[in-house]
């Protein structure tokens, strides 16, 4: 009895501290890390016990703009979200939250090696500064080689004049998915997904400002340090990228 207790205290801890959004898996793999052999189907028994429900899904809108008459860049990328090393490719795509104030854009930015979100940018507009600032950040922050693969949809934001400026000054190859396939360019809608179903579905922001800092913190504090990753080997991005470094 008082084994289960604890088990069911960790299982608790866990869920807790994940923001109501681990499942069976994710819980599984950090008991296992700290030395607790458990069956997924006895964490899922446990969870239920302890009405654990993980956070649900929700359908989103597509906010992509692909009908303009500027250039397009080809799919450089081909789905191939595998990277060796740290910025080697990046992947970026735009979004929207709802306010009481009205509507905010969020455009990221995010490395393919550890799936860490390295540049971002919200903004009450969608225009091309947006996904500018948010790649200028990204590019600051990590000052990448000559030669990166930049990947995003075919919205008129990443087609702008002043984003391929952008590239151009930092050697960055430009790739852009095929029309009307979101699954070449997954990751980015991935994130925001998680984003919104994590987060943002179940906040009820009064001002613009209120969901910016709700953002700030879910991407800097909780996403990118803390949050485990299947793609990641159950590491958050900056574990991930720090092992990497050691090993």
């Amino acid at each position: 009895m008082i084994e289960n207790q604890n088990l069911a205290a960790k299982i608790k801890k866990i869920f807790i501290e994940s923001r109501a959004t681990y499942g069976t898996r994710r819980i599984r793999r950090l008991l296992l890390n700290s030395g607790v052999a458990i069956s997924r189907r006895r964490v899922k028994k446990i969870m239920r016990q302890g009405n654990l429900s993980c956070k649900t899904q929700r359908k989103f809108k597509v906010t992509t703009n692909s009908h303009h008459k500027l250039s397009i860049s080809p799919n450089i990328l081909e789905r191939n979200f595998i990277a060796d090393k740290p910025n080697q490719k990046y992947v970026g795509d735009i979004t929207y939250i709802w306010t009481q104030e009205g509507w905010l854009y969020l455009a990221t930015v995010i490395d393919l090696f550890s799936r860490r979100v390295i540049g971002w940018s919200i903004s009450t507009h969608m225009k091309a500064s947006l996904v500018n600032n948010a790649l200028l950040m990204a590019l600051w922050r990590r000052k990448p080689e000559r030669g990166l693969i930049w990947h995003t949809d075919r919205g008129s934001q990443y087609a702008a004049d002043s984003h391929r400026k952008i590239l151009k000054e930092h050697g960055v190859i430009q790739s852009m998915s095929r029309k009307g396939d979101c699954w070449d360019n997954s990751v980015a809608e991935s994130f925001f997904h998680t984003l919104k179903t994590e987060l943002t579905h179940h906040m009820n922001y009064k001002t613009r400002n209120e969901a910016k800092n709700s953002i700030f913190e879910y991407i800097e504090i909780f996403y990118n340090r803390k949050r485990i990753h299947s793609a990641n080997d159950y590491r958050s991005p900056e574990e991930y990228e720090k092992y990497a470094k050691i090993n």
